[in-house]
């Protein structure tokens, strides 16, 4: 799994693993951390082969995305553990994504359990076809901060399904805020943009109350 340079600013404190969307490459992600503007945090931005995480759509049946999903989990796993062999607990580790990018933080999340430093899942939602169950037996994430933002109507990703999804971190016991945009394009919005922002500045202090 090919890596763009990382971006490292500091070696403790907030970790973000930025994901790009499909057929984006890494420099749309890039540009939004530049939106963002947090240059104090730690960031990793991995690409994926071929600009694609994965070859069909999110709500595909599962065996047509393998074994290129599998590929793609564990190299977000392969990240995680570099950050903890840096020094840098999960508690201070934010999955950031956007589009196909949120789908795969989202799933990552899903079958990881744990108290994280945050999921930012811009545009997206837990991975599987329509009529799909995620028991929020797999475990507890124990009040992980958790974003989901969507439009009212986006052509990749329903909003039922982010909807959905966020219900599903809920179950689980993260702390899920929503953020639905009407009429918003496929795209992260100035309002998203503060959003993270803010999210971002309170990891430091939250994971201060855990260690």
């Amino acid at each position: 799994m090919a890596v763009s340079e990382q971006l490292v600013k500091n070696t403790a404190g907030t970790a973000v693993i930025a994901l790009h969307g499909r057929g984006q490459a890494p420099a749309f992600i890039e540009d939004l951390l530049a939106r963002i503007d947090r240059s104090s945090l730690r960031y990793v931005v991995p690409r994926a082969p071929g600009d694609s995480w994965y070859p069909e759509k999110f709500m595909a049946p599962r065996e047509l995305n393998q074994p290129h999903l599998d590929l793609a989990l564990a190299a977000v796993d392969a990240q995680v553990r570099q950050l903890e062999a840096a020094g840098i607990d999960r508690t201070q580790i934010v999955l950031l994504g956007f589009s196909q990018g949120a789908c795969l933080a989202c799933e990552y999340i899903y079958r990881n359990p744990g108290r994280w430093g945050g999921l930012l899942a811009l545009t997206g939602g837990l991975i599987g076809p329509e009529g799909t169950v995620w028991p929020a037996s797999e475990g507890s994430l124990a009040g992980t901060p958790v974003l989901m933002t969507n439009g009212d109507s986006d052509p990749w990703v329903p909003l039922a399904r982010t909807r959905a999804s966020a219900d599903v971190f809920r179950a689980m016991g993260a702390s899920v805020a929503e953020r639905v945009y009407p009429d918003r394009a496929h795209d992260v919005v100035a309002d998203e943009v503060a959003t993270v922002r803010g999210f971002l500045d309170a990891v430091p202090a939250r994971a201060a109350r855990i260690l």
